[in-house]
């Protein structure tokens, strides 16, 4: 499936596996594919406001994802109801995969958090991506995995971070 129109209505479901299981999937609109680089829009999929201490995701907000199919990571980002930009939160991520109306993507437990005005950075999750045993079943993968993880947050930190998704 193709679109490259930002007016696109196609619909998909965003299906977020973790360990070999569906963690959640949500519907979402797709909004472009230019081969490499998918992007759709969906709301809050979760059933409560989560609170992260530096960001709350909550009913109303509206998440535009962005998903490579030669990256490791995917870029979420999240406006409130009113359209105010909250921030940037990334998933480290196996490379993406659409299948007829199936974004799959496979999340490797490491995140990462930039907020709206980039004075908020933060690496998260790493104590998870330890306990999942990637680095020792697949070295490979978890090195990407970290590699990923730290480019994102030098984009983040230099503020070159609005162009990686221009």
């Amino acid at each position: 499936m193709s679109a490259n129109s930002a007016d696109s209505k196609t619909p998909v479901d965003v299906v977020l596996v973790k360990a070999g299981r569906t963690k959640i999937r949500y519907p979402a609109r797709l909004l472009g594919d230019d081969g490499t680089r998918i992007a759709v829009r969906a709301p809050w999929a979760g059933d409560t406001t989560r609170d992260f201490g530096f960001v709350r995701f909550e009913s109303g907000d509206v998440f535009t994802e962005y998903y490579w199919r030669d990256r490791w990571y995917s870029v979420k980002e999240v406006r409130d109801a009113r359209g105010a930009l909250k921030g940037w939160y990334c998933d480290i991520t196996r490379p993406a995969a659409l299948s007829g109306a199936e974004l799959v993507v496979e999340d490797l437990d490491l995140d990462l958090w930039r907020s709206a005005d980039g004075t908020d950075v933060r690496r998260l999750d790493e104590d998870e991506f330890a306990e999942s045993g990637l680095a020792r079943r697949d070295p490979e993968a978890a090195a990407s995995a970290m590699a990923a993880l730290d480019e994102l947050e030098a984009l983040a930190l230099k503020g070159d971070f609005e162009a990686l998704l221009a």
